[in-house]
């Protein structure tokens, strides 16, 4: 059944009884004399109070009474042409007391999941009671801060579980039906009950925190983009800035047909209802150049048509896995970089795992951060999280720092460059030295997995070139983003260009390329915050998960070399010329042990994390004229330039039969 005639036509009764003061409240409530008629006092209960303690609100209201809702708020699209605009399903779930006078602010979590994926590590989906309200809501928010004097609201994306319209994967409908449920808050849009009776949020202060992960946390992203009043808080978890970038990065393509393929993930209504919407979507994209267009800047979130990192009024707490393959860091460094320089009040947590939720990673530390979070923002109460340092960043597996900002004040930019000798040290190499490699196809036509790219870095292979520095004399943290500059020339128009920058050292790591991606699920719970018979609070553990491995990818980077100058206007090479092209790694925050060797190894199409087909041309390298920048923090005092020395001539040839997994694709 569609979606509009299962809202139209669902009753949900909204009597007296449902809006009455629950018996097992423990509020502070206040008695206050009335003068009444004959000038008899008379004592009313006065609104609830918040309850704060030690700079934090207290669980002093029943969750188990809450009042759950529904209510279907209009956006301003009407995403599925069917002439109406589309409403955008609302559960909430609120103190009682928040219908005696008492006022709260909203924690939100959009999400076109619930009914698909589900949420969190374990997958959790909506529960619904017989009248259709909400019984069960995912994640922890509820169970935890709705005690604690907040509504919690699920709202479901534009096209997904029971709101109307078509989701188009990151597109203007997916943030503006969002943003309406800021907009109807704050009285400024109209919604409705399942009777189809109007209804205002008069129970809401209008502050609203915005709050989730992986697509959840890039609605946040994308409404705080339109500088909607209202919104005072964010939280993105691994969270997209740039859909271009989710899909691409310099015209390569990380997966084809990703925009559609998305939107029929997510959309489990008929096929046919938004089919002619996903053939836009892949019309939009334009698979066969990669190149960035009007269609993508429609979900740029950092510089787009309906959004701006300008445009920010929202304050950020941001997360991200350093070592993400599904929503890489570069969303996270150049959406933190546009707010930096607006000054936005931020903060950050760096991880060393892959696309994993804080709650699963330091969960103790993250629910009392996020705690004070929304209470300094939401609830406007000055306890101290904004006078600890603004990064907490994870160097190592379970050991963690804190510093001034991200990427780390201290960090100095180190040049390396290749050598003739297969060395990476300061000095070029000589003039007019030379080394090639072909962007072959490999075994299978897509190009060669990173496994073999980094293996056995000594030896000459005609599909990549590899350079290795010496031993590093202590300790070298990379802080910020790689960037790879090489002089080349090619003998076809253009060529699938790889840079990685590799550490080879035994250690022990956290294991972001395995199943988890750096977490172990286990069978014993925790709990955090009150239960109902539907609704658990509590949420199975985890564990870090390491591995012991002679060699790491530090910084992945790719470039189509004919969108060197260009990501929408491609300008192919003429062959045999040389030019000059520079293109961004990934960021990373990460430790190269002392006595391990970093290398940057440079290859044509990349088989793990690239759909591209290669061209077979050959790739002529200018060592003199090429290098590699990286940002690392130094010792106090020490130079930048001495932390890595060229590589000598030594019986070291480095691991050989390299396996590496590919980080596994979860959109939980």
């Amino acid at each position: 059944m569609p979606r509009r005639s299962l809202r139209r036509t669902r009753q949900g009764p909204q009597g007296s009884a449902a809006r009455a003061l629950g018996a097992g409240t423990i509020a502070a409530l206040t008695a206050v004399a009335v003068i009444g008629a004959g000038g008899v006092a008379h004592a009313r209960v006065a609104v609830p109070k918040i309850v704060v303690k030690d700079g934090v609100t207290q669980p002093v209201f029943s969750y188990k009474d809450a009042i759950r809702e529904h209510v279907y708020v209009e956006s301003s699209v009407d995403s599925d042409r069917d002439g109406r605009k589309d409403r955008v399903r609302v559960d909430i779930v609120r103190p009682r007391e928040s219908d005696r006078g008492l006022r709260v602010p909203v924690i939100m979590d959009a999400s076109p999941y619930y009914d698909n994926s589900g949420r969190g590590n374990e997958g959790e989906r909506k529960v619904y009671d017989a009248a259709g309200n909400p019984a069960k809501f995912p994640l922890f928010y509820d169970n935890h801060f709705v005690p604690r004097g907040y509504a919690f609201l699920a709202v479901d994306m534009i096209g997904t579980t029971r709101s109307d319209g078509c989701p188009t994967s990151g597109g203007a409908p997916d943030v503006l039906g969002a943003k309406a449920v800021v907009d109807w808050l704050n009285g400024r849009a109209k919604a409705y009950r399942p009777d189809g009776g109007a209804v205002r949020a008069s129970w809401s202060t209008g502050r609203t925190g915005m709050i989730g992960k992986s697509y959840d946390g890039t609605l946040a992203n994308g409404v705080a983009a339109t500088g909607v009043k209202g919104l005072e808080t964010i939280v993105p978890i691994s969270a997209i800035s740039s859909w271009y970038d989710y899909s691409r990065m310099n015209g390569v393509k990380y997966w084809t047909d990703e925009q559609p393929w998305l939107a029929d993930y997510v959309d489990t209504d008929p096929p046919e209802k938004c089919a002619p919407v996903r053939t836009e979507l892949d019309q939009g994209e334009d698979d066969a150049t990669g190149d960035y267009n009007r269609y993508w800047a429609e979900s740029n979130y950092r510089r787009g048509t309906i959004g701006d990192v300008g445009n920010v009024k929202a304050s950020v707490f941001a997360f991200h896995g350093a070592n993400d393959l599904n929503v890489k860091t570069n969303h996270f460094s150049l959406w933190w970089q546009g707010l930096a320089k607006r000054g936005v009040t931020r903060k950050v947590w760096i991880s060393q795992r892959g696309h994993v939720d804080p709650f699963d990673t330091r969960r103790e530390q993250w629910i009392a951060t996020l705690h004070k979070w929304f209470d300094h923002e939401l609830q406007k109460i000055g306890n101290d999280v904004l006078r600890q340092p603004r990064a907490d960043i994870e160097v190592g597996p379970d050991r963690w720092i804190t510093q001034a900002d991200w990427p780390s004040p201290g960090a100095r930019t180190l040049t390396l460059r290749p050598g003739a000798d297969g060395s990476l040290g300061a000095k070029p190499a000589a003039g007019g030295t030379t080394a090639a490699f072909t962007d072959s196809a490999g075994p299978q036509g897509t190009g060669y997995p990173e496994g073999d790219l980094v293996s056995d870095p000594t030896a000459a292979k005609p599909y990549r070139l590899a350079y290795v520095s010496g031993p590093v004399p202590a300790d070298a943290r990379i802080s910020g983003t790689p960037a790879a500059q090489l002089k080349v020339k090619l003998d076809k128009p253009t060529a699938n260009l790889t840079a990685l920058l590799v550490d080879y050292g035994e250690d022990t790591r956290v294991d972001y390329l395995g199943q988890g991606e750096g977490i172990e699920t286990l069978t014993t719970e925790s709990c955090h915050g009150e239960s109902t018979p539907a609704d658990d609070a509590c949420y199975k553990q985890t564990r870090t998960k390491t591995t012991a491995s002679p060699v790491n990818v530090v910084g992945r980077g790719w470039l189509d070399a004919q969108n060197r100058s260009s990501l929408s206007a491609p300008t192919p090479l003429t062959p045999g010329k040389y030019y000059g092209v520079r293109w961004q790694t990934l960021s990373q925050d990460y430790t190269v042990k002392k006595g391990h060797r970093l290398a940057l190894v440079v290859a044509g199409t990349d088989a793990d994390y690239t759909t591209e087909t290669p061209t077979g041309a050959q790739v002529t390298v200018d060592l003199a004229g090429s290098s590699v920048s990286v940002p690392v923090v130094p010792a106090a005092g020490a130079d930048v330039s001495t932390l890595v020395t060229p590589r000598t001539r030594d019986a070291w040839r480095g691991p050989v039969n390299v396996v590496l997994p590919r980080q596994p694709r979860n959109l939980f």
